[in-house]
């Protein structure tokens, strides 16, 4: 079949039909969203029994914190006692005295605390403590300091000023 001029024009006129081929595709069922809630039911016992643990340690630890807030002041006030006396052994005693039977009164009952003085006193520093330290060594001078002028030398203040520190960080209540 020969083209003639008249079929050559018919054929360029045609436009081929353009299919779309995504048009006949149907659409891929997504699968149900995942719960976060675990399947078993021992899952979901563990969950709750790790939440309870997490929840009862933390209101320990903070009313071991809130516990030994008396201890932190203590501690604050000794560095301030010691950075504002320095070196100066005047007073420093009495300071030490105080502070000591200060946080005594936050930690134990004031009827038990309020009436002991002199080797009574240090008799009770020495059982909340755990030693001997107040009454046979250093901390004998918590007794007398508050009282009167006590002449210490710089040995036995520091040994003090360190005794208290202790006692503050690891008395029993």
């Amino acid at each position: 079949m020969a083209v003639t001029p008249e079929r050559r024009r018919l054929l360029a006129d045609t436009q081929p039909v353009i299919v779309d081929p995504v048009a006949g595709l149907i659409d891929i069922p997504l699968p149900p969203s995942v719960s976060l809630l675990p399947a078993t039911w021992a899952s979901r016992i563990v969950i709750v029994l790790v939440a309870a643990g997490v929840a009862v340690a933390a209101w320990r630890l903070l009313r071991h914190f809130r516990a030994n807030r008396y201890r932190r002041a203590a501690l604050a006030e000794l560095d301030r006692l010691l950075q504002t006396q320095g070196g100066a052994p005047e007073g420093m005693a009495a300071s030490l005295a105080l502070l000591v039977r200060q946080t005594a009164l936050d930690a134990f009952p004031r009827e038990t605390i309020a009436p002991l003085a002199g080797a009574g006193w240090l008799a009770f520093l020495d059982r909340s403590y755990g030693g001997d330290e107040f009454s046979q060594g250093a901390g004998r001078l918590l007794a007398t300091a508050p009282y009167g002028r006590t002449t210490a030398d710089a040995g036995d203040l520091t040994a003090l000023q360190d005794l208290v520190r202790r006692w503050i960080r690891g008395h029993h209540v």
